[in-house]
């Protein structure tokens, strides 16, 4: 990074901080007076906040109204029904006018207080400035257990290398952003996206609360989804499993034969078998299911985005003076 652009970053700047919220009623108005306090006691610092709500049955986007309406640093953008978290992540960076924008979800469980941290890296040259979580409060064993293993099994399937035991919660420099709104997938793994998208990219540790109150937007299987959008999403692993499995399989096929041609030409045992065959067969078709379910995966996102249908729909927008920034297409308003 050279100096030019270091000098640049000590002037004042904008901070957009992003906020995908879905059902968040029972801690809204604490996260907003806690990223409220911390945000205007940072130096050298203009900010917006860019609350997107994903859809909510509750009342969250009431509270939002109520807040925004109070502050005009505050932006609102509501969805026309819940398009999941990293759609609603996705709007809120394509709605951000800042030098540089955060992202942190709205239950708390990422300290506030770290963006100030992020910043200081960012100032001092880094593109990206990424939390670390280094404990985990009040999650079960079985959740911390299978969030080690799944960035662990994906670096070891896909060639970009994703940190380990991070989340959304980080910094990134407009730049970033903007090629991050370049990338016009639909089955969206924003830190996955992140990754490859390189640039200079540090490490800010910290330890991760318990939630402040509500409940978990990641049941079982959300979560087995959203790993299999960034195993999908980054790694063709598993389609090159389905060809070594093919291959196998035609070897083993080719020992079948020549073992019925041994027992034929050369033994009187030629009739018994079936159970093998029986065994065979049952294995071949199970496997050839699978790969089937693998392959129809991939065609199936092939299919979503042949579509090109928008990434959403916006009911309602709050707090914006100038139109957002937003791709050709990914936005439009309800007339509703």
């Amino acid at each position: 990074m050279g100096e030019p652009a270091l000098a640049q970053r000590e002037e004042k700047i904008l901070l957009s901080v992003i906020v995908p919220c879905f059902n968040e009623e029972a801690v809204l108005r604490e996260t907003n007076q806690r990223l409220i306090g911390i945000l205007s006691d940072l130096p050298d610092l203009d900010f917006e906040m860019i609350y997107v709500d994903d859809g909510s049955r509750d009342a969250t986007l009431s509270i939002l109204k109520e807040i925004q309406s109070r502050d005009k640093r505050i932006r609102v953008v509501s969805f026309s029904r819940n398009f999941g978290h990293q759609i609603a992540v996705t709007a809120g960076l394509e709605h951000a006018s800042g030098d540089a924008a955060v992202l942190i979800d709205a239950d708390l469980q990422d300290p506030p207080d770290v963006i100030g941290q992020m910043l200081d890296r960012w100032r001092h040259g880094a593109d990206v400035a990424y939390g670390l979580r280094q404990e985990r409060e009040g999650e079960t064993a079985f959740k911390l257990w299978t969030a080690k293993a799944f960035y662990r099994v994906i670096n070891r399937l896909s060639e970009v290398r994703i940190p380990l035991d991070t989340g959304d919660f980080r910094l990134m420099d407009r730049k970033v952003v903007d090629a991050l709104l370049s990338m016009p997938e639909r089955d969206r793994f924003v830190r996955g996206l992140v990754a490859w998208a390189g640039f200079r990219q540090e490490a800010v540790s910290y330890r991760r609360a318990a939630r402040f109150a509500g409940t978990t937007k990641y049941p079982l299987a959300k979560m087995v989804r959203f790993a299999l959008d960034g195993i999908l999403s980054f790694s063709f692993v598993p389609l090159r499993l389905a060809t070594w499995m093919g291959l196998s399989a035609g070897a083993l096929a080719v020992l079948g034969i020549l073992y019925a041609l041994v027992l034929r030409l050369l033994t009187n045992i030629w009739v018994p078998g079936w159970t093998l065959l029986f065994i065979a067969l049952l294995f071949f078709g199970g496997v050839q299911l699978v790969f089937l379910g693998v392959i129809g995966e991939y065609l199936g996102r092939v299919y979503g985005e042949v579509k090109r249908r928008p990434l959403y729909l916006v009911k309602e927008r709050l707090g914006f003076v100038e139109a957002p920034r937003v791709r050709d297409g990914q936005a439009h308003e309800s007339r509703a």
